[in-house]
């Protein structure tokens, strides 16, 4: 030992431990066994589990497991770290490490431990009036804490993601109201079709947007179960017979979360479905993120060469080479996040199905990849909003252009021309490069009135009426 460092035991033995150090032997044996990625735990799951420990202190109190005293200083530790932020350094285990997140229930153990016996004036380590595991951990193992702190974890991120997501299809809802009136080609197969409205483009980009939040807050309402009192393996061994029920409900209390006690506690431990409902609908997000990304990068393709149908605000210089070219950076920007969440639910549903028996010791990658999904977006997304969509413009009389150059409009003009007719003025129009619209008044089958208002652009891409307009 130098002083440096404090001896600590474990079952195993001696461990030396920094001597400044909130946490004790067990975390040190997972920072020297487990040195993967350097990448911590969340924030959000510290504070989720920190919040449990809470719940158990006063829950263990008030059915007589544990002395007044011992409550009130795991709560002091514990309210110094949920309501100042304290400490959170000290949460220091590898997310990758050993199974079930046995190590981060010790590492949260033994920090809250430290910090109510130095509270008490009691040395570092020195654990003889509250102690990790029999105290701080009392009715509770890691196997239903540690799924319960990830759940809530997941539901406070999820739900401001979800308000992220709201703000989003607001800002494309707003697009789709200010080019309501902006005619363009329609495209299938990426091959000119039936004409659309940007806006109507818009308003569906809104829609799918505000379905994918609400499936996420659905998704969420599943994580509100909680394995809470379950202990090792779901049978609620060395618990209280109402330690379960008393405790789910003072974790609501405090996270203020509409939180309730599984039906079945071997269930909610054995099965990981609602977090992988959650990683599903982050996954079906990151799809829809994915293709309006898509679309609005072929929109804007050009500015001379590609579509140029609308134009996405300029972020910053698109080339070390090039002068002058601008990119659609934040659009390219999604596509990675949405990319990475995909790739996220992936290892989400490899640990999911992985569980064995009573237990599935995967879930610290489970909470790593949906939480990490999570954050991504909801840092992102909000940018992505402002300086992407709510800057964009329609390049209208591109649209326009388009509108009035494609093929599909033969088929809206049958009703007027006959379908020879149109099939001929359309393959002349492709031969000549000349729109529909300037072959059909040059060979004076419809007057400029009655073109204007057979091309309506309400009344071309809304259900109407067959029977051609009168002039």
């Amino acid at each position: 030992m130098s002083e440096n460092t404090r001896t600590e035991h474990d079952t195993l033995g001696e461990v030396q431990v920094p001597a400044n150090a909130y946490w004790g032997a067990q975390t040190q044996r997972a920072l020297e066994n487990f040195p993967v990625s350097g990448l911590k735990a969340h924030p959000a799951l510290v504070r989720a589990h920190v919040a449990v420990k809470l719940a158990a202190a006063r829950t263990n109190q008030e059915l007589g497991k544990l002395d007044a005293l011992s409550a009130e200083m795991i709560e002091n530790a514990c309210r110094e770290v949920l309501d100042d932020g304290k400490l959170i350094d000290q949460w220091v285990v590898d997310v990758f490490g050993a199974g079930a997140g046995t190590s981060f229930n010790m590492n949260t153990n033994e920090v809250l431990a430290n910090r109510a016996n130095q509270i008490l004036e009691a040395p570092l380590g020195s654990y003889s009036l509250i102690h990790p595991n029999d105290h701080v951990n009392m009715s509770q193992s890691t196997n239903d804490t540690f799924p319960t702190a990830m759940q809530v974890a997941a539901i406070t991120e999820g739900t401001a993601l979800a308000a992220v997501l709201d703000a989003l299809a607001d800002a494309l809802a707003e697009k789709g109201r200010h080019f309501d009136d902006v005619i363009k080609s329609g495209r299938t197969h990426l091959q000119d079709a039936v004409p659309v409205r940007l806006g109507q483009e818009f308003a569906a980009y809104a829609l799918a947007v505000r379905r994918a939040a609400e499936d996420l807050r659905h998704a969420l309402e599943a994580c509100k179960e909680l394995p809470l009192g379950g202990s090792a393996a779901g049978t609620g061994f060395n618990t209280h017979p109402d330690y379960a029920p008393t405790a789910v409900g003072h974790l609501a209390d405090v996270t203020g979360l509409d939180l309730r006690p599984a039906s079945d506690l071997c269930h909610a431990m054995q099965s990981m479905a609602p977090m992988a409902g959650a990683s599903a609908a982050l996954r079906n997000l990151a799809l829809e993120l994915m293709r309006i990304a898509n679309d609005l990068r072929l929109l804007a393709s050009g500015p001379r060469t590609g579509l140029a149908e609308i134009q996405l605000p300029a972020v910053q210089p698109g080339s070390s080479i090039m002068p002058g070219k601008v990119n659609p950076s934040m659009a390219e920007c999604l596509n990675m996040v949405a990319m990475q969440v995909i790739g996220n639910d992936t290892a989400v549903a490899l640990a999911v199905q992985a569980g064995q028996l009573e237990l599935n010791v995967f879930m610290p990658v489970i909470a790593h990849n949906v939480l990490g999904s999570i954050d991504i977006l909801k840092n992102f997304l909000p940018v992505f909003t402002q300086r992407c969509v709510s800057g964009l413009m329609a390049i209208a009389d591109r649209c326009r252009h388009y509108f009035e150059s494609s093929v599909g409009l033969a088929a809206l003009l049958n009703q007027y021309i006959g379908y020879a007719k149109a099939a001929e003025v359309a393959k002349e129009s492709v031969t000549t490069g000349k729109t529909l619209r300037e072959l059909i008044l040059e060979k004076g089958l419809m007057s400029e009135a009655d073109l204007d208002a057979a091309l309506d652009p309400k009344r071309v891409t809304e259900p109407h009426d067959p029977s051609p307009p009168k002039s």
